[in-house]
């Protein structure tokens, strides 16, 4: 076990012998540090916070720290980081507010510098999140999908796996799985290159993903009548999972679209 002599660590906490605790790192409460675990500098962890094996948090990160909201009362709370996560320089991982509750970050993960995860939140497995994006408590986001930088999440917000986030977007609802969302909650797409690249997707899986864009987002149908319509017609396991989210729980309804009254049907590239 490497733990610089200037680093804090709580008699409670639990550190693999494989981990590594830079300088000035405090560790705070009953912190649990998997196998080979990187704290760098000035990291601060604190509460009930596991942190699995081979994550790396950075300089100046927080994770499991006390939630920014109103509502706390001081209760025991959590936070897990999945293995294999990187929490990078002066981002915030806050942990639940209600007694016994999680804030979860799958994983795989990369939060960029100064990203944000309020309280709450539950992240998927490979999801990327970008510098200064921030992301609201009780936010829900699915595997693989990244949020691009300088991006704003609401409150309660769900977004699927293999979303695209655009930069600068301000989310305000739900996001079903494989959209492109940016500006004003707008879905401007189907994410056609992150399908692709992933190479878990069947032509025709990728083609319904279109087919479910182009029928809820840029058909003249009424957005209900749009969603009766695909899901008669899913058929392939993208279909099914949009069909799914659709018909969930939403708080905030969902993302509008820009109907067809553009010169091209598509955004470009989206072919």
């Amino acid at each position: 076990m490497a733990i610089h002599p200037s680093a804090i660590v709580d008699p409670q906490a639990e550190v693999a012998e494989s981990a590594e605790i830079g300088p000035f790192a405090v560790i705070e409460g009953p912190v649990k540090i998997g196998e080979r675990v990187k704290v760098y500098p000035n990291a601060y962890i604190a509460g009930w916070t596991e942190i699995g094996e081979r994550c790396e948090i950075h300089p100046n990160a927080i994770v499991g720290h006390l939630p920014q909201d109103f509502h706390f009362e001081g209760g025991r709370s959590f936070c897990k980081i999945g293995a294999g996560t990187i929490v990078r320089e002066c981002a915030s991982i806050h942990r639940g507010t209600q007694t016994d509750s999680y804030t979860i970050v799958g994983e795989n993960c990369f939060i960029l510098g100064y990203a944000h995860i309020g309280h709450n939140c539950e992240i998927g497995n490979d999801v990327k999140i970008y510098n200064c994006a921030a992301l609201s408590g009780h936010v829900e986001v699915g595997d693989h999908t990244i949020i691009s930088g300088y991006s704003l999440i609401h409150q309660f917000c769900r977004i699927g796996e293999y979303v695209m986030i655009g930069g600068g977007g301000r989310i305000g609802k739900d996001v079903p799985p494989y959209m492109k969302a940016l500006y004003e909650s707008t879905c401007v797409g189907y994410n056609a290159l992150g399908l692709r690249r992933s190479g878990a997707f069947t032509r025709e899986e990728i083609s319904e993903a279109r087919e479910a864009y182009r029928m809820l987002f840029r058909s003249e149908l009424p957005f209900r009548k749009a969603v009766e319509t695909f899901t008669e017609r899913a058929g392939t396991r993208t279909g099914r999972k949009i069909v799914e989210f659709l018909q969930s729980e939403s708080k905030l309804g969902f993302i509008g679209g820009r109907k067809a009254d553009s010169a091209s049907e598509d955004v470009p590239g989206e072919g």
